[in-house]
């Protein structure tokens, strides 16, 4: 099954290192996302890479609705690639939807993680009370009634929405990947997303974490960088990075390989 699951989602190592680094990429991206990071860390580090289930790189026919449902679907792909490498020791790395596989990937094999930096991390998406996500209802359902109607034309507006900063090469990066997904996936996978509440759990995580927020970001306040701070378990330090968007690897990769750096030697 092992052997399966690394072809499947396309798994590499890349490096010369003796520690591993797993480099987990968000949704609406694949592994090629980290291209600009990984020269920074393949001297030091072996670098594991590999795509989401949902990535448009994965043939669709292994998406299964009913099992990637919920986040524990990829938390099992995680640990499994991992089990399957014989990787006992990793610092990992999740950008978005893949910082919060990493946190229930640690909560449930804590031995296995050095240290979790969490880039674009939120455990939950909509406001609740006095908790501010970012986005109400009411706006995300007007999200996915877009994304249902003209799938080219969501990606075309969401795109530069979503990178923030100016930097036309990764607008258009993003944009071949998010047009590299079926349809119905993304749209799938981003209810799971927007559904998903992992407020509750934070509490269990007892591996050091360090929070990477650009200074601005349509989708993560920087409220939320406060919030997993306080409510994480282990030792947590948060990095605002002087930029905006939400992609800083597309983005920004020489300044946020610095952050990263820097993090993974404290």
């Amino acid at each position: 099954m092992g052997n399966v699951l690394l072809e499947t989602l396309n798994v590499r190592v890349v490096g010369s290192g003796e520690k591993f680094l797993v480099l987990g990429h968000g949704v609406g991206t694949d592994q090629s996302a980290w291209q600009r990071i990984v020269p920074y860390f393949a001297p030091y580090y072996r670098i594991i890479l590999f795509d989401l289930v949902c990535a448009g790189s994965v043939n669709p026919d292994y998406f299964d609705f009913r099992k990637y449902s919920t986040l524990d679907a990829f938390v099992d792909d995680l640990l499994n690639i991992l089990d399957a490498l014989g990787v006992d020791r990793c610092a990992f790395v999740g950008h978005s939807f893949s910082a919060m596989v990493g946190i229930l990937a640690s909560i449930r094999r804590p031995e296995l993680f050095t240290k979790l930096i969490l880039i674009g991390a939120s455990p939950r998406f909509l406001n609740d009370g006095d908790y501010h996500g970012g986005f109400e209802e009411g706006e995300i359902d007007k999200v996915f009634s877009a994304m249902e109607t003209n799938y080219e034309a969501w990606v075309n507006g969401f795109a530069p929405l979503a990178v923030g900063a100016d930097v036309p090469t990764a607008v258009r990066e993003f944009s071949r990947t998010l047009f590299n997904m079926r349809p119905d996936i993304t749209l799938f996978i981003s209810r799971t997303v927007f559904n998903s509440d992992l407020r509750g759990v934070l509490g269990l995580v007892k591996v050091p974490c360090c929070i990477i927020q650009t200074s601005k970001d349509v989708s993560v306040p920087t409220s939320v960088a406060e919030y997993l701070r306080t409510h994480l378990g282990g030792r947590t330090t948060v990095e605002i990075l002087k930029t905006e968007g939400h992609l800083p690897h597309l983005s920004a990769p020489a300044l946020l390989g610095q952050v990263l750096r820097r993090a993974l030697s404290r």
